[in-house]
């Protein structure tokens, strides 16, 4: 994937469709999450789980460590 052209619309055409995965924390109608996709080395993709071709956000895994890591920290 070529970070220099990325297109959020067709950015999740880069990772396999039965690889996106979201969490059984979901909310009963499983539409008030993201799902995530660990399909590329390096590359962590999010979308939102109503939306299967909504915008992919493309982050790298240290970025999505960093933000992951973030969210779990005692504010």
């Amino acid at each position: 994937m070529d970070i220099g052209n990325y297109d959020p619309m067709v950015a999740g055409d880069a990772f396999d469709a039965d690889r996106w995965e979201r969490s059984p924390l979901c909310g009963p109608d499983q539409g008030d999450c993201v799902e995530i996709n660990f399909g590329r080395p390096g590359l962590v993709a999010i979308r939102d789980s109503k939306l299967a071709n909504s915008p992919v956000l493309v982050f790298s895994t240290a970025e999505w460590e960093t933000c992951t890591r973030g969210l779990r920290e005692p504010r």
